[in-house]
């Protein structure tokens, strides 16, 4: 309770503190799922901060979520106010830097200013030095007089090596941080809980980088907050841990979303390489007099021109393409499968039919070692002043990929594809390669085995044996807790309207049904409706059918800022918002209140179903089949990959509503498989097994006829109608 801010915790937020505790104390990992309102940050946050103080380790909690990001230093803040804690709030150097510099070029610049400071220090020594020497070689000591003569020597020398560091690249900032008394600045920044927007105004006025201040200020502090990026990638984690002065078995890491760990484990392992990146690597060698330019030519050179007549392939009948014809291809990536099930993928394939030459093997290891040695001829050309910028190496970029694509290609849970996209200024088609990783695990098993131990919360986490499998986390503490909210002011039903299967979703008879249960919801809503529906195009569907409903209709599309339209919609009070579930609206944002009183997600929300991930599925069923006897008849690639991660996103959608005791509203699915009868009338087809028993057993099952009285005696009974209410 030391760190805990409020004047007391809700029962369930007290138990699972204690629990929590418990698990710290003996380096257990904890998978802790709950509702909204349960309190979960400060569930987590107190026992972890107490376990580190008393330990002497550091608390890093880390989200993908903007919102929550903030929500965060808001309760740092609190904790900091009642318990005095060091806290840091951290974010990459490119949000953070005044010259805007990439991480190389500031890596030059560090290093040239750390050694123009040693020198400007050793040179006010040697002064010193030659001066006491001096006084001594006039007062008759002849030793004093040689040794002198030596200190000149060596002053002479170090003025030298001033002169041409003053003439090289070096960041004034970092210089004015060096030279000068940084006190001021840590007292500043423990005072409180800083944000990196409040550093980088600090910095601003005073001159300095504080970005390097606070790397250098870290070390130890009790509460580190970033995003998943400095824990997931392996580089960046290791170099964060340095900072803060701690081995990984001293960290305690607790991850806010965490149902969202799995793709964000999956994009960080991802590997690519452009067209841009090649043509790059060639031109770079046309500069190049070496000896194996001529190896590092032939793989480069090969592997482009596979790329090339890969994504080429695809346009027209019978491509693997995303589209038909060449002209089609936008300004967004757009995969071009290469993978093939019995042998290698396409890509590979291509590349050893274009490559010639003595070996690949031998000619990738001269391709790295030639751009090992051009990498480090940049970083010296770029100490030295001779260029302005810190040149990027293109051949070790490209060499390193050739490398991984061919070893790790055909490994189970690599995923080998390509894809194209248009330059929007020059309106070319080019390409790009990837290797992706399928099993997340993969990423995440290191992490927290190597750490002291983990918190994964989310109010979407369950089942936990399955986010336990695919996470690589061995035997963690499990812990779930329902809404805390008075039950006799929210209804959750599932309406018992024809399934939307792909197949039926162009019936008109369906779709009237649909759009009948949701045009009641808008009447008998005294209030905004958020509804959300399988993709955008569903969405925009529906938003057109129901252009009769007495409201206000809002309608968010892909590719356009939805910020604006929520904000508007929230202050509307008789408003419809149709969106996608897999759009930005259906997790980190809150609709308290009035924002929003009913919520629906129509249909069974199943993700298009690519390449990507379909390979993705295959991966996890090869993995995965048979280690759930619960489950043993479905497979685990289809249950992994695309039942749970859906019903996860469902009930993000349904949280978007009743946040507080005294909110109150109506949720709503929209489909027969999420009825109760479904599990015996549709089986495979029927989601409602896939849902926690809490969740099971507060859903209703209701005809779509029926639906306007239940919603009218419910919103009734609360006095929620302004004026007399709508007539069934």
């Amino acid at each position: 309770m030391q760190f805990f801010p409020k004047p007391s915790p809700y029962d369930n937020q007290r138990a699972a503190m204690d629990e929590i505790r418990d698990a710290l104390d003996t380096g257990r990992d904890v998978l802790f799922e709950g509702a909204c309102g349960t309190g979960k940050t400060l569930a987590a946050l107190a026992p972890a901060l107490s376990h580190a103080r008393e330990e002497n380790k550091t608390v890093v909690i880390t989200t993908n979520v903007h919102q929550q990001m903030r929500q965060f230093v808001r309760e740092a803040r609190e904790i900091h106010d009642a318990e005095p804690i060091r806290a840091v709030v951290f974010k990459g150097k490119g949000s953070m830097c005044h010259i805007d510099v990439n991480y190389e070029e500031c890596q030059v610049l560090r290093d040239n200013t750390h050694e123009l400071v040693d020198a400007e220090r050793d040179k006010r020594q040697l002064e010193e030095r030659q001066e006491a020497l001096l006084d001594e070689a006039q007062d008759g000591d002849e030793a004093a007089a040689e040794a002198r003569q030596s200190v000149m020597e060596e002053l002479e020398a170090v003025e030298d090596d001033l002169e041409d560091l003053q003439e090289g690249n070096v960041c004034e900032r970092y210089y004015e941080n060096l030279v000068g008394d940084n006190d001021d600045f840590y007292q500043w920044l423990y005072d409180g809980v800083r944000t990196p927007e409040d550093i980088y105004e600090y910095a601003e006025q005073q001159g300095l980088c504080g970005y390097e201040l606070l790397k250098d200020g870290i070390e130890g502090v009790d509460l580190a907050v970033c995003n998943y990026h400095h824990l997931l990638d392996p580089g960046i984690r290791a170099q964060f841990f340095r900072w803060l002065g701690r081995d990984p078995e001293d960290v305690v890491v607790v991850f806010d979303e965490a149902h969202n760990v799995e793709d964000a484990a999956r994009d960080h392992a991802a590997e690519k390489l452009t067209e841009n990146s090649l043509d790059s690597a060639l031109a770079e060698l046309d500069e190049v007099e070496d000896d194996r330019g001529e190896a590092a030519e032939r793989v480069v050179s090969a592997f482009r021109d596979a790329l090339v007549e890969t994504y080429e392939d695809s346009f027209g009948p019978g491509g693997k393409g995303p589209s038909r014809a060449k002209s089609e291809v936008g300004e967004n990536w757009e995969d071009v499968p290469v993978a093939n099930d019995d042998r290698r993928d396409d890509l590979t394939l291509a590349f050893l039919q274009s490559y010639t030459g003595p070996g690949i093997k031998e000619d990738v290891t001269d391709a790295l070692g030639l751009g090992e040695y051009l990498d480090e001829e940049y970083e010296e050309a770029y100490r030295n002043g001779e260029t302005t910028t810190r040149r990027d190496c293109h051949v070790l970029r490209v060499a390193e990929f050739v490398e991984a694509y061919i070893e790790r290609g055909n490994d189970l849970g690599q995923y080998p594809t390509a894809a194209v996209r248009r330059n929007e200024q020059t309106d070319e088609v080019y390409g790009r390669a990837e290797l992706y990783t399928c099993i997340p695990r993969e990423v995440t098993t290191d992490l927290f085995d190597a750490v002291h131990a983990s918190v994964l919360m989310s109010a979407t986490l369950r089942p936990f044996d399955v986010v336990s499998d695919v996470l690589g986390l061995d035997d963690p503490v499990t812990m779930a807790y329902g809404l805390q909210f008075p039950e006799d002011r929210r209804r959750t039903f599932a309406v018992d309207t024809e399934p939307l299967f792909s197949s039926n979703r162009e019936d008109p008879s369906v779709q009237d049904e649909v759009a009948g249960a949701l045009r009641d919801a808008v009447r008998f809503t005294p209030g905004n409706c958020l509804f959300f529906f399988p993709s955008y195009a569903e969405a925009e569907r529906y938003h057109d059918l129901l252009a009769d409903a007495d409201t206000t209709r809002y309608l968010d599309q892909p590719g356009v800022a939805a910020e604006d339209l929520r904000q508007e919609f929230v202050a509307d009070r008789n408003g419809a918002l149709f969106t996608s579930l897999w759009g930005t609206l259906a997790e980190g944002v809150s609709f308290d209140g009035d924002d929003a009183r009913t919520v629906a997600v129509v249909g069974v929300p199943y993700p298009h179903l690519d390449a990507r991930a379909e390979a993705v599925q295959d991966a996890y069923t090869r993995t995965f089949d048979g280690r759930d006897d619960r489950h043993h008849e479905e497979d685990a690639g289809w249950r992994y990959a695309v039942e749970i991660p859906t019903v996860r996103k469902t009930r993000q959608a349904m949280g978007r509503v009743i946040r507080s005791p005294e909110d109150f509203g109506v949720r709503m699915l929209v489909d027969r498989r999420y009825t109760k009868e479904s599990r015996t009338a549709m089986r495979k087809y029927s989601v409602n097994p896939t849902f926690p028993p809490e969740d099971r057993q507060e859903l209703v099952d209701i005809d779509p006829e029926k639906l306007r009285f239940s919603m009218l005696n419910f919103y009734g009974d609360l006095d929620a109608y302004d004026g007399d209410p709508p007539s069934p």
